[in-house]
Protein backbone atom coordinates (compact mmCIF):
# COMPACT_ATOMS: atom_id res chain seq x y z
CA UNK A 1 0.00 0.00 0.00
CA UNK A 2 1.40 3.73 -0.95
CA UNK A 3 2.06 5.92 1.66
CA UNK A 4 0.42 9.69 1.26
CA UNK A 5 3.04 11.73 1.99
CA UNK A 6 2.39 15.06 3.56
CA UNK A 7 3.65 17.17 0.68
CA UNK A 8 0.61 15.75 -1.50
CA UNK A 9 -1.82 17.02 1.11
CA UNK A 10 -3.12 20.94 0.91
CA UNK A 11 -4.71 22.19 3.90
CA UNK A 12 -7.16 25.20 3.31
CA UNK A 13 -7.64 27.48 6.16
CA UNK A 14 -10.23 29.47 7.56
CA UNK A 15 -10.28 32.92 6.03
CA UNK A 16 -10.83 36.31 6.62
CA UNK A 17 -13.91 36.67 4.94
CA UNK A 18 -14.67 39.81 5.96
CA UNK A 19 -12.95 42.93 7.60
CA UNK A 20 -10.94 42.23 10.63
CA UNK A 21 -12.94 38.84 11.66
CA UNK A 22 -11.49 35.94 14.47
CA UNK A 23 -13.69 33.71 14.09
CA UNK A 24 -16.44 32.17 11.55
CA UNK A 25 -18.99 29.09 12.17
CA UNK A 26 -18.90 26.20 9.49
CA UNK A 27 -23.09 25.88 8.57
CA UNK A 28 -22.66 23.04 5.92
CA UNK A 29 -20.22 21.02 4.35
CA UNK A 30 -21.05 20.39 0.87
CA UNK A 31 -17.89 17.57 -0.30
CA UNK A 32 -16.95 14.28 1.93
CA UNK A 33 -13.45 12.34 2.17
CA UNK A 34 -13.17 10.69 -0.70
CA UNK A 35 -15.32 13.57 -3.21
CA UNK A 36 -13.04 14.94 -5.92
CA UNK A 37 -12.85 19.15 -6.16
CA UNK A 38 -11.75 21.52 -8.57
CA UNK A 39 -9.99 24.72 -8.17
CA UNK A 40 -12.86 27.48 -7.18
CA UNK A 41 -15.80 24.65 -6.19
CA UNK A 42 -17.58 25.89 -3.36
CA UNK A 43 -16.93 23.08 -0.33
CA UNK A 44 -18.74 25.16 2.82
CA UNK A 45 -20.59 27.62 3.70
CA UNK A 46 -19.75 29.52 6.56
CA UNK A 47 -21.11 32.03 8.81
CA UNK A 48 -19.68 35.01 10.59
CA UNK A 49 -20.07 38.17 12.55
CA UNK A 50 -21.38 39.78 9.59
CA UNK A 51 -22.92 37.02 7.23
CA UNK A 52 -23.05 33.63 6.08
CA UNK A 53 -20.46 32.98 2.95
CA UNK A 54 -19.94 30.17 0.62
CA UNK A 55 -16.49 29.16 0.77
CA UNK A 56 -14.71 27.85 -2.74
CA UNK A 57 -11.48 25.57 -2.42
CA UNK A 58 -8.35 27.04 -4.13
CA UNK A 59 -7.10 23.94 -5.50
CA UNK A 60 -7.98 20.95 -7.58
CA UNK A 61 -7.61 17.02 -5.77
CA UNK A 62 -9.30 14.78 -3.34
CA UNK A 63 -10.62 15.71 -0.14
CA UNK A 64 -8.72 13.58 2.17
CA UNK A 65 -10.04 15.17 5.47
CA UNK A 66 -12.83 17.13 6.89
CA UNK A 67 -11.03 18.98 9.77
CA UNK A 68 -14.37 20.40 11.72
CA UNK A 69 -17.74 18.97 11.86
CA UNK A 70 -20.88 21.14 11.15
CA UNK A 71 -21.90 24.04 14.05
CA UNK A 72 -18.47 24.23 15.20
CA UNK A 73 -16.99 27.50 15.24
CA UNK A 74 -13.41 27.92 14.16
CA UNK A 75 -10.35 30.55 14.25
CA UNK A 76 -9.47 32.20 10.94
CA UNK A 77 -6.28 30.95 9.98
CA UNK A 78 -7.06 27.32 11.28
CA UNK A 79 -7.09 24.40 8.52
CA UNK A 80 -10.78 23.53 7.96
CA UNK A 81 -10.25 21.00 5.24
CA UNK A 82 -7.26 19.03 3.55
CA UNK A 83 -6.62 17.35 -0.02
CA UNK A 84 -4.74 15.02 -1.52
CA UNK A 85 -3.89 17.27 -4.69
CA UNK A 86 -1.99 13.95 -6.22
CA UNK A 87 -4.91 13.32 -8.44
CA UNK A 88 -4.90 9.63 -6.72
CA UNK A 89 -7.30 7.96 -5.56
CA UNK A 90 -8.85 8.86 -2.09
CA UNK A 91 -7.22 6.73 0.79
CA UNK A 92 -10.41 5.13 1.84
CA UNK A 93 -8.24 3.10 4.98
CA UNK A 94 -7.24 5.00 8.12
CA UNK A 95 -4.10 4.05 9.14
CA UNK A 96 -3.86 1.68 12.71
CA UNK A 97 -2.30 4.72 14.29
CA UNK A 98 -4.17 7.94 13.98
CA UNK A 99 -1.17 10.17 12.47
CA UNK A 100 -0.96 13.46 13.78
CA UNK A 101 -3.05 15.73 11.56
CA UNK A 102 -0.50 18.57 9.80
CA UNK A 103 -2.57 21.09 12.21
CA UNK A 104 -1.27 20.11 15.23
CA UNK A 105 2.52 19.65 13.80
CA UNK A 106 3.85 22.73 12.35
CA UNK A 107 6.43 23.06 9.77
CA UNK A 108 8.76 26.32 10.39
CA UNK A 109 9.86 25.78 7.09
CA UNK A 110 7.11 25.87 4.90
CA UNK A 111 5.68 29.87 4.45
CA UNK A 112 2.30 29.55 3.80
CA UNK A 113 1.10 30.35 0.82
CA UNK A 114 -1.25 33.68 -0.13
CA UNK A 115 -1.58 36.26 2.26
CA UNK A 116 -1.55 34.88 6.06
CA UNK A 117 -4.55 36.30 8.00
CA UNK A 118 -3.93 38.47 10.81
CA UNK A 119 -6.44 38.64 13.66
CA UNK A 120 -7.36 41.93 14.53
CA UNK A 121 -5.88 42.97 17.80
CA UNK A 122 -3.51 39.43 17.99
CA UNK A 123 -1.49 40.00 15.95
CA UNK A 124 0.02 37.12 13.17
CA UNK A 125 -0.07 33.69 14.84
CA UNK A 126 3.55 31.89 15.37
CA UNK A 127 1.61 29.06 13.59
CA UNK A 128 -0.96 29.75 11.60
CA UNK A 129 -1.38 25.73 11.17
CA UNK A 130 -2.32 25.06 14.97
CA UNK A 131 -5.40 25.26 16.39
CA UNK A 132 -5.00 27.71 19.79
CA UNK A 133 -5.63 25.15 23.37
CA UNK A 134 -8.70 25.85 24.63
CA UNK A 135 -7.01 26.93 27.96
CA UNK A 136 -6.33 30.82 29.89
CA UNK A 137 -2.37 31.90 29.82
CA UNK A 138 -0.64 30.88 33.31
CA UNK A 139 -0.71 32.74 36.42
CA UNK A 140 1.22 35.46 36.42
CA UNK A 141 3.38 36.86 39.43
CA UNK A 142 0.96 39.74 39.23
CA UNK A 143 -2.29 37.43 39.54
CA UNK A 144 -0.67 35.27 42.05
CA UNK A 145 -0.39 38.37 44.69
CA UNK A 146 -3.38 39.14 44.14
CA UNK A 147 -4.94 35.50 44.77
CA UNK A 148 -3.26 35.26 47.72
CA UNK A 149 -3.78 38.58 49.04
CA UNK A 150 -7.57 37.84 48.41
CA UNK A 151 -7.58 34.12 49.71
CA UNK A 152 -5.81 35.17 52.92
CA UNK A 153 -8.53 37.91 53.90
CA UNK A 154 -11.41 35.44 53.13
CA UNK A 155 -9.72 32.80 56.06
CA UNK A 156 -9.66 35.57 58.11
CA UNK A 157 -6.00 36.33 58.84
CA UNK A 158 -6.89 40.30 57.65
CA UNK A 159 -5.29 41.77 54.58
CA UNK A 160 -1.97 40.88 53.30
CA UNK A 161 0.99 42.81 52.42
CA UNK A 162 1.09 43.76 48.96
CA UNK A 163 3.80 42.47 47.27
CA UNK A 164 5.34 44.45 44.23
CA UNK A 165 4.23 41.95 41.35
CA UNK A 166 7.85 40.49 39.57
CA UNK A 167 6.70 40.72 35.82
CA UNK A 168 8.02 37.86 33.46
CA UNK A 169 10.52 38.86 31.08
CA UNK A 170 8.98 40.09 28.04
CA UNK A 171 9.86 36.97 25.63
CA UNK A 172 8.28 34.91 28.22
CA UNK A 173 4.93 36.38 28.55
CA UNK A 174 2.98 35.95 25.75
CA UNK A 175 0.64 38.69 24.36
CA UNK A 176 -2.81 38.28 25.71
CA UNK A 177 -5.37 37.76 23.69
CA UNK A 178 -8.07 40.77 23.94
CA UNK A 179 -10.32 42.60 21.75
CA UNK A 180 -9.37 46.28 20.32
CA UNK A 181 -12.47 47.91 22.53
CA UNK A 182 -11.24 45.44 25.23
CA UNK A 183 -7.64 46.72 25.06
CA UNK A 184 -9.14 50.21 25.12
CA UNK A 185 -11.17 49.94 28.24
CA UNK A 186 -7.86 48.28 30.06
CA UNK A 187 -5.76 51.01 29.08
CA UNK A 188 -8.46 53.48 29.95
CA UNK A 189 -8.66 51.58 33.09
CA UNK A 190 -4.33 51.26 33.92
CA UNK A 191 -4.89 47.62 33.87
CA UNK A 192 -2.12 45.22 32.41
CA UNK A 193 -3.41 42.73 30.26
CA UNK A 194 -0.81 40.15 31.40
CA UNK A 195 -2.20 40.85 34.67
CA UNK A 196 -6.15 39.46 33.77
CA UNK A 197 -7.37 36.30 34.22
CA UNK A 198 -9.37 35.93 30.94
CA UNK A 199 -13.30 33.68 30.99
CA UNK A 200 -13.81 34.62 26.80
CA UNK A 201 -13.58 31.39 24.81
CA UNK A 202 -9.71 30.22 24.05
CA UNK A 203 -8.47 32.37 26.51
CA UNK A 204 -9.70 35.87 24.72
CA UNK A 205 -10.35 38.23 27.89
CA UNK A 206 -14.02 40.01 28.18
CA UNK A 207 -14.83 43.73 29.63
CA UNK A 208 -15.57 41.82 32.79
CA UNK A 209 -12.44 40.26 33.02
CA UNK A 210 -10.99 43.86 33.03
CA UNK A 211 -13.52 44.99 35.72
CA UNK A 212 -12.98 42.06 38.23
CA UNK A 213 -9.24 42.87 37.79
CA UNK A 214 -9.64 46.67 38.94
CA UNK A 215 -12.13 45.23 41.32
CA UNK A 216 -9.79 42.96 42.91
CA UNK A 217 -6.57 44.63 42.46
CA UNK A 218 -8.62 47.44 44.54
CA UNK A 219 -9.83 45.17 47.05
CA UNK A 220 -6.24 44.55 48.02
CA UNK A 221 -4.55 47.52 48.40
CA UNK A 222 -6.78 48.89 50.57
CA UNK A 223 -7.74 45.53 52.70
CA UNK A 224 -11.40 45.26 51.44
CA UNK A 225 -12.42 41.78 51.42
CA UNK A 226 -14.07 40.98 47.91
CA UNK A 227 -15.35 37.42 46.77
CA UNK A 228 -13.25 36.54 43.54
CA UNK A 229 -16.17 36.12 40.64
CA UNK A 230 -14.81 33.00 38.55
CA UNK A 231 -14.99 32.97 34.82
CA UNK A 232 -18.12 31.03 34.69
CA UNK A 233 -20.28 31.74 37.64
CA UNK A 234 -21.48 28.79 39.86
CA UNK A 235 -25.18 27.98 40.84
CA UNK A 236 -25.37 28.38 44.46
CA UNK A 237 -25.05 25.94 46.27
CA UNK A 238 -27.96 23.48 48.30
CA UNK A 239 -28.38 24.53 51.65
CA UNK A 240 -26.83 21.48 54.04
CA UNK A 241 -30.30 21.25 55.71
CA UNK A 242 -31.95 21.08 52.49
CA UNK A 243 -33.06 17.33 51.27
CA UNK A 244 -32.73 16.31 47.54
CA UNK A 245 -30.21 16.18 44.97
CA UNK A 246 -28.82 19.92 43.76
CA UNK A 247 -30.94 22.11 41.55
CA UNK A 248 -30.34 21.80 37.96
CA UNK A 249 -28.56 25.20 36.61
CA UNK A 250 -32.22 25.70 34.31
CA UNK A 251 -35.63 23.85 33.83
CA UNK A 252 -34.70 22.09 30.49
CA UNK A 253 -38.64 21.76 29.85
CA UNK A 254 -39.14 25.50 30.78
CA UNK A 255 -36.43 27.49 29.29
CA UNK A 256 -34.88 27.28 25.86
CA UNK A 257 -30.81 28.31 26.01
CA UNK A 258 -29.72 29.89 22.49
CA UNK A 259 -25.84 30.89 22.60
CA UNK A 260 -25.15 33.87 21.15
CA UNK A 261 -22.74 34.43 18.58
CA UNK A 262 -22.63 34.68 14.51
CA UNK A 263 -24.72 37.51 13.11
CA UNK A 264 -26.56 38.29 16.32
CA UNK A 265 -23.72 38.38 18.52
CA UNK A 266 -21.64 41.21 16.15
CA UNK A 267 -25.37 43.16 15.88
CA UNK A 268 -25.38 43.05 19.90
CA UNK A 269 -21.76 44.13 20.52
CA UNK A 270 -22.33 46.51 17.70
CA UNK A 271 -25.19 48.65 18.86
CA UNK A 272 -23.99 48.11 23.08
CA UNK A 273 -21.22 50.24 20.92
CA UNK A 274 -23.36 52.39 19.38
CA UNK A 275 -25.57 53.34 22.28
CA UNK A 276 -22.96 53.88 24.80
CA UNK A 277 -20.25 56.18 22.81
CA UNK A 278 -22.36 58.31 20.31
CA UNK A 279 -24.84 60.54 22.34
CA UNK A 280 -27.85 59.95 20.51
CA UNK A 281 -30.76 62.76 20.23
CA UNK A 282 -34.16 61.86 18.65
CA UNK A 283 -36.63 63.48 16.93
CA UNK A 284 -40.20 62.94 15.50
CA UNK A 285 -42.46 64.12 12.79
CA UNK A 286 -46.47 63.15 11.92
CA UNK A 287 -46.65 63.72 8.50
CA UNK A 288 -49.84 63.29 5.81
CA UNK A 289 -48.51 60.69 2.56
CA UNK A 290 -51.65 60.88 1.46
CA UNK A 291 -49.81 62.05 -2.23
CA UNK A 292 -46.75 59.94 -1.86
CA UNK A 293 -49.25 57.14 -1.52
CA UNK A 294 -50.98 58.12 -5.15
CA UNK A 295 -47.66 58.57 -6.62
CA UNK A 296 -46.34 55.07 -5.79
CA UNK A 297 -49.47 53.72 -7.54
CA UNK A 298 -49.39 55.99 -10.31
CA UNK A 299 -45.48 54.38 -10.56
CA UNK A 300 -46.70 50.95 -10.44
CA UNK A 301 -47.90 51.11 -13.80
CA UNK A 302 -45.30 53.75 -15.05
CA UNK A 303 -43.43 51.23 -17.85
CA UNK A 304 -40.03 52.23 -17.28
CA UNK A 305 -40.63 50.54 -13.64
CA UNK A 306 -42.12 47.79 -14.45
CA UNK A 307 -41.23 44.61 -13.01
CA UNK A 308 -39.01 46.55 -10.39
CA UNK A 309 -39.98 47.15 -6.73
CA UNK A 310 -42.31 50.19 -6.10
CA UNK A 311 -43.41 51.13 -2.75
CA UNK A 312 -43.69 53.90 -0.20
CA UNK A 313 -39.85 53.02 0.84
CA UNK A 314 -38.67 53.92 -2.30
CA UNK A 315 -40.21 57.21 -2.08
CA UNK A 316 -38.81 57.95 1.05
CA UNK A 317 -35.37 56.30 0.61
CA UNK A 318 -35.33 58.93 -2.47
CA UNK A 319 -36.65 61.79 -0.17
CA UNK A 320 -33.82 61.00 2.37
CA UNK A 321 -31.28 61.24 -0.44
CA UNK A 322 -32.50 64.74 -1.28
CA UNK A 323 -32.59 66.06 2.04
CA UNK A 324 -29.08 64.65 2.38
CA UNK A 325 -27.85 66.99 -0.54
CA UNK A 326 -29.78 70.05 0.85
CA UNK A 327 -28.40 69.58 3.92
CA UNK A 328 -24.85 67.15 3.64
CA UNK A 329 -23.46 67.71 6.56
CA UNK A 330 -25.70 65.33 7.91
CA UNK A 331 -23.77 62.42 6.05
CA UNK A 332 -20.84 62.15 8.35
CA UNK A 333 -18.59 60.08 10.45
CA UNK A 334 -16.69 60.86 14.18
CA UNK A 335 -13.53 60.13 13.80
CA UNK A 336 -12.46 59.43 17.73
CA UNK A 337 -8.66 58.77 17.05
CA UNK A 338 -8.11 61.61 15.19
CA UNK A 339 -10.50 64.13 16.73
CA UNK A 340 -12.16 64.49 13.03
CA UNK A 341 -15.26 65.18 11.31
CA UNK A 342 -15.57 63.24 8.25
CA UNK A 343 -17.81 64.32 6.14
CA UNK A 344 -18.73 61.74 2.99
CA UNK A 345 -19.38 63.09 -0.44
CA UNK A 346 -20.83 59.97 -1.12
CA UNK A 347 -24.21 58.70 0.21
CA UNK A 348 -23.75 54.49 0.72
CA UNK A 349 -27.46 54.18 1.77
CA UNK A 350 -28.40 51.52 4.62
CA UNK A 351 -31.95 49.54 4.67
CA UNK A 352 -31.89 47.78 7.89
CA UNK A 353 -33.59 43.99 7.46
CA UNK A 354 -34.52 41.20 9.75
CA UNK A 355 -33.11 38.13 8.73
CA UNK A 356 -33.69 34.93 10.43
CA UNK A 357 -30.09 34.53 11.53
CA UNK A 358 -30.56 38.50 13.24
CA UNK A 359 -30.75 41.96 11.89
CA UNK A 360 -28.41 43.28 9.15
CA UNK A 361 -27.60 46.38 7.62
CA UNK A 362 -27.08 46.19 3.84
CA UNK A 363 -26.37 49.14 1.74
CA UNK A 364 -26.71 50.27 -1.85
CA UNK A 365 -23.55 51.87 -2.71
CA UNK A 366 -23.57 55.16 -4.53
CA UNK A 367 -26.90 55.52 -3.89
CA UNK A 368 -27.32 59.51 -4.38
CA UNK A 369 -26.09 59.07 -7.81
CA UNK A 370 -28.79 56.58 -8.63
CA UNK A 371 -31.98 57.21 -10.83
CA UNK A 372 -35.33 56.43 -9.69
CA UNK A 373 -35.32 53.00 -11.06
CA UNK A 374 -31.94 52.49 -10.38
CA UNK A 375 -32.79 53.09 -6.88
CA UNK A 376 -35.60 50.59 -6.99
CA UNK A 377 -33.56 47.33 -8.80
CA UNK A 378 -31.24 48.11 -5.64
CA UNK A 379 -33.52 47.61 -3.33
CA UNK A 380 -35.14 44.92 -4.73
CA UNK A 381 -31.84 43.35 -5.30
CA UNK A 382 -30.83 43.64 -1.85
CA UNK A 383 -34.51 43.00 -0.03
CA UNK A 384 -34.24 39.66 -2.22
CA UNK A 385 -30.31 38.58 -1.08
CA UNK A 386 -30.89 39.21 2.37
CA UNK A 387 -34.21 37.36 2.33
CA UNK A 388 -32.06 34.46 0.96
CA UNK A 389 -29.07 35.12 3.76
CA UNK A 390 -26.43 35.62 0.77
CA UNK A 391 -25.73 38.98 1.82
CA UNK A 392 -21.81 39.22 1.32
CA UNK A 393 -19.80 41.08 4.06
CA UNK A 394 -18.49 43.64 1.62
CA UNK A 395 -22.29 44.42 1.05
CA UNK A 396 -22.40 45.50 4.91
CA UNK A 397 -19.48 47.91 4.84
CA UNK A 398 -19.25 51.42 4.62
CA UNK A 399 -22.33 52.34 4.84
CA UNK A 400 -23.47 56.22 5.59
CA UNK A 401 -26.78 56.43 6.61
CA UNK A 402 -29.76 53.87 7.52
CA UNK A 403 -33.11 53.50 7.18
CA UNK A 404 -35.43 51.43 9.39
CA UNK A 405 -39.10 50.65 8.40
CA UNK A 406 -40.22 49.16 11.72
CA UNK A 407 -43.78 50.36 9.62
CA UNK A 408 -43.95 46.27 8.16
CA UNK A 409 -44.65 45.46 11.63
CA UNK A 410 -47.58 47.59 12.37
CA UNK A 411 -45.34 49.95 14.88
CA UNK A 412 -46.11 53.72 14.63
CA UNK A 413 -42.59 54.53 15.18
CA UNK A 414 -39.31 54.16 17.46
CA UNK A 415 -36.65 55.63 18.72
CA UNK A 416 -33.59 53.68 16.06
CA UNK A 417 -29.66 53.32 17.35
CA UNK A 418 -27.07 54.58 15.21
CA UNK A 419 -25.37 52.16 13.07
CA UNK A 420 -21.89 52.04 14.03
CA UNK A 421 -20.07 55.08 12.14
CA UNK A 422 -22.53 56.64 10.91
CA UNK A 423 -24.26 60.00 11.85
CA UNK A 424 -27.70 59.52 11.47
CA UNK A 425 -30.88 56.78 10.81
CA UNK A 426 -34.13 57.34 10.10
CA UNK A 427 -36.96 54.89 11.07
CA UNK A 428 -40.16 54.75 8.94
CA UNK A 429 -43.88 54.28 11.02
CA UNK A 430 -46.44 52.42 9.72
CA UNK A 431 -49.10 53.97 7.17
CA UNK A 432 -52.59 54.59 8.33
CA UNK A 433 -55.62 56.01 7.41
CA UNK A 434 -56.76 59.38 10.20
CA UNK A 435 -58.75 62.02 10.66
CA UNK A 436 -56.13 65.06 9.52
CA UNK A 437 -57.15 68.40 9.01
CA UNK A 438 -56.86 68.86 5.39
CA UNK A 439 -57.54 72.52 3.63
CA UNK A 440 -59.48 73.56 7.01
CA UNK A 441 -61.47 70.31 7.10
CA UNK A 442 -61.20 67.04 8.88
CA UNK A 443 -60.51 64.08 6.58
CA UNK A 444 -59.09 60.47 6.23
CA UNK A 445 -56.07 60.50 5.60
CA UNK A 446 -53.04 58.68 4.16
CA UNK A 447 -50.91 59.45 7.88
CA UNK A 448 -46.98 58.33 9.45
CA UNK A 449 -44.66 59.22 12.09
CA UNK A 450 -40.92 59.64 11.23
CA UNK A 451 -38.00 59.24 13.62
CA UNK A 452 -34.67 60.64 12.83
CA UNK A 453 -31.87 59.57 15.57
CA UNK A 454 -28.53 61.35 14.94
CA UNK A 455 -24.84 61.90 16.56
CA UNK A 456 -25.17 65.12 18.70
CA UNK A 457 -21.69 65.37 18.72
CA UNK A 458 -21.90 66.63 15.40
CA UNK A 459 -25.10 67.22 14.71
CA UNK A 460 -26.68 69.59 15.97
CA UNK A 461 -30.37 70.30 16.90
CA UNK A 462 -30.91 72.37 13.69
CA UNK A 463 -29.30 70.29 11.04
CA UNK A 464 -31.22 67.33 12.04
CA UNK A 465 -34.52 69.33 12.33
CA UNK A 466 -34.00 70.70 8.81
CA UNK A 467 -33.15 67.09 7.25
CA UNK A 468 -36.52 65.87 9.25
CA UNK A 469 -38.12 68.48 8.03
CA UNK A 470 -37.10 68.43 4.12
CA UNK A 471 -37.76 64.33 4.35
CA UNK A 472 -41.72 65.10 5.73
CA UNK A 473 -41.93 67.82 3.18
CA UNK A 474 -41.24 66.31 0.19
CA UNK A 475 -43.58 62.82 1.63
CA UNK A 476 -45.80 66.02 2.03
CA UNK A 477 -45.36 67.27 -1.57
CA UNK A 478 -43.78 64.23 -3.76
CA UNK A 479 -43.52 67.21 -6.38
CA UNK A 480 -40.87 68.74 -4.75
CA UNK A 481 -38.18 65.71 -5.50
CA UNK A 482 -38.13 67.63 -8.75
CA UNK A 483 -37.67 70.95 -7.92
CA UNK A 484 -35.53 70.32 -5.13
CA UNK A 485 -33.77 67.52 -6.52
Amino acid sequence: MTTMTEASVREFKMPDVGEGLTEAEILKWYVQPGDTVTDGQVVCEVETAKAAVELPIPYDGVVRELRFAEGTTVDVGTAIISVDVTGGAPAVEPPAAPAPAPASAPEPEKKPEGRQPVLVGYGVAASSTKRRPRKGPETTPAEAAVKAAVQQELNGHGPAPVASPVPAPAEERPRPLAKPPVRKLAKDLGVDLATVIPSGPDGVITRDDVHAAVTAVTAVTTGTAVVPVPATAPQPAVPETAAGPAVAPHDTARETRIPVKGVRKATAAAMVGSAFTAPHVTEFVTVDVTRTMKLVEELKQDKDLQGLRVNPLLLIAKALLVAIRRNPDINASWDEANQEIVLKHYVNLGIAAATPRGLIVPNIKDAHAKTLPQLAEALGELVTTARDGKTSPAAMQGGTVTITNVGVFGIDTGTPILNPGEAAILAVGAIKLQPWVHKGKVKPRQVTTLALSFDHRLVDGELGSKVLADIAAILEQPKRLITWG
